[in-house]
């Protein structure tokens, strides 16, 4: 197991700790002589394991410290005392200060056997207990990381919707405040549009599901391949769509949902060989105002309202409250195949 190990002490306690880790586990292993020099490692380098030389003043509260720190929650942390046992009360006390601050384990260190003498028995056993230990804190380091990657394809998982490969409802609910925040605390105009596949229950209903499923999947390429980089598309549900358009205000929101309408209904999609589908969208779009809550949730409304306006009105068109529509044109409200 490759691992790296940060050790605070002094310079003997260091070398000797030192000869005992590369023998136990192929390490990586940094020396530090006080806490300021170990703050800005464990920042630039954080370590798997970080052993602290215990009769050094303080190390328990900087033990404590750096698992106070963000990020370093999970370090795991050996005090390891180079002073003989006395088993008195005083000590039993440390010991059980340095477990409460943090500590994962307090041990005592196993001294070398000076040259041309063998080591006792003792020696051995306490040799045998730090190298368990140092290998125990590996396999929790090791058993953190894993699960923390398992979350992180759990957390992507939940966030994208698996027909499309868009994000989806719960990230546009993480996103959207996010947005709505960074685009006042910047003053930058932000806008939405929601867009929805006319009579998109014909195409399920004559050609079956597994034909819609392709047809979102091509229409969400195409809305994809046609965005800004600025822009963000989720799936809202179903066959509704909606683009998050930062730094965009109201009249280039009614121009890309127009561009993005003509992308869809100028070219059919081609599901096979023998069946091409002409679609059609409509869309609402607006743009965050003043009285407008910091979820976003009036804004998504408001482009709902809208979006109903463009579908009650003739489908195949974009509707904006804010703004005037001279692109809109009544397209035909039916999809067809080809």
């Amino acid at each position: 197991m490759d691992a790296s190990i940060l050790i605070v002490g002094s310079e003997k306690f260091s070398v000797e700790l030192l000869k005992h880790a590369q023998t136990t586990v192929n390490c990586n292993v940094q020396l530090a002589l006080d806490a300021v020099e170990v703050l800005s490692l464990i920042k630039s380098q954080p370590p798997d394991l970080l052993i602290l030389q215990a009769s050094h003043s303080n190390e328990a509260e900087l033990c404590q410290q750096i698992k106070q720190m963000k990020g370093f929650r999970y370090l795991y942390c050996l005090l390891i005392e180079d002073q003989p046992a006395l088993n008195s009360p005083t000590e039993y006390v440390a010991r059980a200060q340095a477990l409460e601050r943090g500590a994962d384990a307090y041990l005592w260190l196993p001294h070398l056997p000076q040259a041309g003498t063998e080591a006792s028995s003792e020696n051995h056993l306490e040799r045998r207990l730090l190298t368990a230990q140092i290998r125990a804190g590996l396999r929790v380091i090791e058993s953190h990381r894993e699960l923390m990657r398992t979350n992180d394809v759990l957390s992507t998982m939940a966030l994208i919707d698996p027909l499309t490969s868009l994000n989806n409802r719960r990230a546009l609910e993480w996103e959207l405040p996010r947005q709505v925040q960074n685009a006042r605390n910047r003053g930058l105009p932000l806008s939405v549009i929601i867009l929805d596949v006319d009579f998109f229950k014909s195409i399920n209903d004559t050609y079956g599901h597994l034909v819609g499923d392709c047809a979102l999947k091509l229409l969400s390429e195409r809305l994809q391949g046609n965005l800004r980089f600025q822009d963000t598309l989720f799936r809202y549900g179903g066959e509704e769509f909606v683009v998050i358009l930062s730094n965009t205000n109201c009249e280039e929101g009614l121009l890309v949902a127009h561009r993005l309408r003509r992308l869809v209904s100028d070219q059919g999609f081609v599901v096979n060989n023998t069946l091409t589908l002409n679609l059609t969208i409509s869309a609402g779009t607006t743009s965050l105002d003043s009285q407008d809550d910091d979820r976003g949730l009036s804004l998504l409304q408001r482009a709902d309202q809208n979006l109903l306006q463009a579908k009650s009105s003739g489908r195949n068109r974009v509707v904006s409250c804010e703004l005037p529509d001279p692109c809109s044109r009544a397209g035909d409200a039916s999809f067809g195949a080809t």
